[in-house]
């Protein structure tokens, strides 16, 4: 059952913002590494051990641990373009026609960033920015039980908008074939990746961020996963660029006692089935409203497969909030800075200029996250954890660099030289006041 809570209750549990780190590790989780490494150690230095052996033996060592920890032997870690296309004939033909269209929107969506390179001349020169794509950009998709295709789409394609010449996707083997899901090949063939590989956990985002005998390396890293794999690509930050660290999933809805309590309670469930920290959250002024939605969610959980996963979430990380009204959750959904921000109140339009933090807003009741997920056309791969505050979803940007370009002519250099002199003798930076006093002399 999900819980109402007054907004003092919700500030001090559910709107409390905990660091992704500072989650407790489950004791199965270190009774496995106890096991796997012959002590006791935390995940952090395990990630550690694991990035040191692949950036030292390579492919070796990427084989090595993914036999120890996925039970999986790899003949190869480069996945062929013969298995690439015959993970079609393993991926029904409504899921590949769902993938297109899919694709096809993040595209179209993405074609509309501007990401242009400009010049402004004037009489003292020219100044401008040169905009260039990354060159090579590793896509993680995490395989399993619950294989993510989209989110190959969802972050493979801004990059291939951006320019980006080579783009590889890694994933984790399947126990049977000792290969990717074929939903993901079917997914990396889609979005035209140049490689693909078979790995996963923190040996995959070492072999991107290092590179190996059969792994490229990649300039940048993306795309979700576990524990240990944002762990490693923390650690490998500054060698390589990242997307972020994504942490626990979460929704936050605003309704009004205009909104379907249903639809409302299938949105928040929705989210809850992600994984036991998920997070579904429901700002509400109306008491009707809340205690309709909160019998909808417990009639709706016993008909979904995810029951169990749900129950978890619901109970620890969820709730309905009773708000003073509409204006008083608006700032407490700013504070709080959603990955996802929907709105089923009445005429939504009216409360855009009242949305600062948010990875993505959702307008109505046709227009809800879980279309965000798969084929409105914004990347899902949005900020979590209150990052919302200061980070963007993947976009066209995440992929381009940036160059200054300065180009003054001597009207340029008389019109600023002076000043640098200055603030470079502030500085006790002497060599650079030089560098100023030799060209005055000369013009």
């Amino acid at each position: 059952m999900i819980r109402i809570f007054n907004v003092l209750e919700a500030q001090a549990s559910i709107l409390k913002r905990m660091a992704w780190d500072e989650f407790p590790v489950p004791a199965s989780i270190l009774a496995r590494l106890e096991t796997l490494f012959g002590e006791r150690i935390s995940p952090e230095e395990a990630v550690r051990r694991i990035l040191a052996d692949v950036r030292r033996d390579g492919d070796q060592a990427i084989i090595e641990w993914t036999k120890r920890i996925d039970g999986v032997e790899l003949t190869s870690i480069v996945v062929s373009a013969q298995d690439r296309r015959a993970a079609y004939d393993q991926v029904h033909p409504q899921i590949v026609d769902a993938l297109q269209l899919s694709a096809q929107r993040i595209e179209a969506f993405h074609r509309r960033q501007p990401n242009l390179s400009w010049i402004y001349n004037n009489e003292q020169g020219t100044l401008g920015q040169l905009v260039r794509p990354i060159k090579r950009v590793g896509v993680y998709a995490p395989g399993g039980g619950a294989p993510l295709p989209s989110s190959v789409l969802m972050t493979a394609i801004p990059a291939r908008v951006a320019g980006t010449p080579f783009i590889a996707v890694i994933s984790p083997p399947q126990r049977d074939t000792g290969l990717p899901h074929p939903t993901i090949l079917v997914a990396a063939d889609i979005v035209g990746a140049q490689a693909v590989y078979c790995a996963g956990g923190a040996q995959a985002i070492g072999a991107l961020a290092y590179g190996s005998q059969s792994v490229q390396q990649v300039d940048k890293i993306c795309g979700p996963g576990s524990l240990f794999t944002t762990l490693a690509k923390r650690q490998v930050y500054g060698v390589v660029g990242i997307d972020g660290l994504p942490g626990p999933t979460e929704t936050l809805v605003i309704a009004d006692e205009s909104a379907d309590p249903e639809l409302a309670a299938a949105d928040l469930l929705a989210q809850a089935e992600h994984d036991v920290l998920a997070s579904a959250i429901l700002f509400t002024p109306s008491r009707s409203l809340a205690k309709a939605v909160q019998a909808s969610v417990a009639q709706q959980v016993e008909t979904l497969s995810r029951a169990e996963v749900i129950a978890q979430s619901l109970e620890h990380n969820s709730g309905i909030v009773i708000t003073k009204d509409l204006d008083e959750a608006f700032d407490l959904a700013n504070e709080y800075a959603p990955e996802h921000l929907c709105l089923l109140v009445n005429n939504p339009w009216q409360y855009i200029d009242r949305v600062q933090n948010a990875g993505g807003v959702f307008l109505g009741e046709t227009s809800f996250e879980v279309l965000g997920d798969y084929v409105a056309g914004p990347s899902h791969t949005m900020p979590t954890g209150g990052t919302a505050r200061f980070a963007s979803p993947v976009n066209v940007n995440d992929f381009i660099k940036i160059t200054s370009l300065v180009a003054l002519n001597e009207t340029g250099f008389r019109a600023i030289g002076a000043a640098a002199e200055i603030i470079a003798e502030e500085e006790k930076l002497t060599a650079h006041a030089s560098a100023v006093k030799h060209r005055r002399k000369r013009i």
